[in-house]
């Protein structure tokens, strides 16, 4: 089984991973890739006051440094959560829009599963745009989408 969990280094996206240990059975040999995906800053046309192409450069190299450490938590939650499972895991990071990352990347790879976070924006998130969205409605594969937030148990 090759499974796909994209991440964005949020608690939305750690929750995803730790919810995936505790209700999929991942078997032993699975291939596993997380996956954080960065965007360029790239400067716009109207900025008012002209900045240094190394300022963007320090941008990007923050933003890719980021989504590596987002990567090599999740995957360090991974191997915590699921111990002496032996899996092929390994961290990705990609340069682009999320949403169109995460389903090229599952295409290539042949994924068999993507998981994903969702921050539970509701209606106006995803009138915005949304990443799980997107991912949901473009994947060649099956899409697990978990909703993190405050667990609301009602009491009769």
């Amino acid at each position: 089984m090759r499974i796909l969990i994209a991440t964005d280094g949020s608690e939305y996206s750690n929750a995803a991973v730790e919810e995936c240990c505790n209700f999929i059975v991942i078997p032993e040999g699975a291939e596993i890739r997380v996956m954080s995906v960065f965007e360029e800053a790239y400067a716009l046309a109207g900025e008012p006051v002209a900045l240094s192409p190394e300022f963007y450069q320090e941008l990007s190299d923050a933003a890719k440094d980021r989504a590596a450490g987002a990567a090599r938590t999740a995957s360090g939650l991974l191997q915590q959560k699921l111990g002496n499972v032996k899996l092929d895991v390994k961290e990705v990071v990609c340069n682009g829009p999320p949403e169109i990352e995460i389903v090229e990347m599952a295409k290539e790879w042949k994924a068999d599963l993507i998981i994903v976070g969702s921050h539970g924006r509701g209606f106006w998130g995803r009138l915005l745009g949304s990443v799980s969205d997107a991912v949901v409605h473009h994947a060649p594969c099956s899409v697990l989408v978990v909703r993190h937030g405050p667990k609301q148990h009602t009491s009769r």
